[in-house]
């Protein structure tokens, strides 16, 4: 994995931001059928939900000032650097099962009493 940051407080950050090779993968087919791969996966906290916060994680081709940009297994993974310290320790997995299939965060930052899975302290 390679991290390019401006310090290296910001690089223990975007480190602790993990994608599962599963995910990687996921995220590289889903270029492919786009017919892109100068695209990185994005992934940001924004307002909103029950506990103020949300996650979204989309296709991005900006380059933002301040941003934390890691690579797993050929996919860029960015964040912005406000995001940066809730994703701390956070893990985006793809699943692919009878009960669900999309993807899924665990991040230990997230707190236990929201039961709309969408929002963490």
């Amino acid at each position: 994995m390679t991290v390019q940051t401006e310090t290296s407080q910001e690089a223990t950050v975007a480190q602790g931001l993990i994608l599962s090779a599963e995910a990687a993968s996921k995220v590289k087919s889903l270029l492919e059928q786009e017919g892109r791969d100068d695209l990185s996966l994005r992934v940001a906290v924004q307002p909103g939900g029950c506990s103020g916060l949300r996650y979204q994680l989309y296709f991005d081709d900006r380059a933002l000032d301040g941003d934390i940009v890691a690579e797993f297994d050929g996919v860029n993974v960015v964040t912005d650097r406000m995001s940066a310290p809730y994703l701390a320790g956070a893990k985006v997995d793809f699943v692919d099962t009878i009960e669900k299939q999309g993807f899924t965060i665990d991040n230990p930052n997230a707190g236990s009493s929201c039961a709309c899975g969408d929002s963490f302290s």
